[in-house]
């Protein structure tokens, strides 16, 4: 029996991609949302996560490289990570790639390319849709280092400074620095600008 995690921010969702799982296979599965994930992981220990990239939340998880927050401990657990993906988001799957996902599937594709991913990678391989390996080879580069990431990441939540910073375990000054260095990278007039630039691209 295949153990599975499905994380979404939105219970419907969630529950269905869970009840298309079970129905297509051996597949033991547990869904949850991102304030209960960590706890999920780890009393599950599951031999996949299935994250969808486009919910809200999947954001602060795989442009998080502090591995203290909570939902990073989700992706640090030795749980491989399964992404859901459109191709119109090539930014994103960087992301995930950096994140170290194992397998990458197509949002528009077939039900069944899910269910045989999640067997792929439970048994330890990768499986990369070939529309996204596309999207992966038309991806600009990232601009941004990866706490800076994290930084506009947090902020796109709506985090304050002290927040990112307890988060993040920083200074309120570093975190201020962070920001002010992705607003010069992404050649915004300001934070929120930013934020929209860099969501436009799919960096966060």
């Amino acid at each position: 029996m295949t153990k599975v995690l499905v994380l979404h921010s939105v219970s419907l969702v969630r529950s269905a991609l869970a009840a298309l799982l079970r129905s297509e296979g051996p597949f033991e599965v547990t869904s949850a949302g991102w304030r209960t994930a960590a706890r999920q992981a780890e009393s599950l220990r599951p031999d996949v996560t299935v994250v969808d990239l486009d919910c809200p939340g999947a954001t602060a998880v795989l442009a998080d490289d502090g591995r203290a927050a909570r939902e990073r401990q989700v992706l640090a657990s030795p749980s491989p990570v399964l992404v859901l993906a459109s191709t119109g988001a090539p930014g994103s799957l960087h992301r995930a790639f950096r994140a170290e996902a194992r397998g990458y599937v197509d949002k528009d594709g077939s039900p069944g390319r899910l269910v045989r991913a999640v067997r792929k990678v439970a048994a330890g391989e990768r499986f990369i849709d070939a529309s996204l390996a596309s999207a992966f080879m038309e991806a600009d580069p990232v601009p941004l280092s990866p706490r800076e990431l994290s930084v506009l990441a947090r902020a796109a939540e709506g985090d304050s400074i002290a927040e990112i910073a307890r988060t993040l375990h920083l200074a309120s000054g570093t975190v201020r620095n962070y920001m002010a260095a992705a607003t010069r990278k992404t050649g915004a007039r300001n934070l929120i600008d930013a934020i929209r630039i860099s969501r436009r691209a799919g960096w966060v």
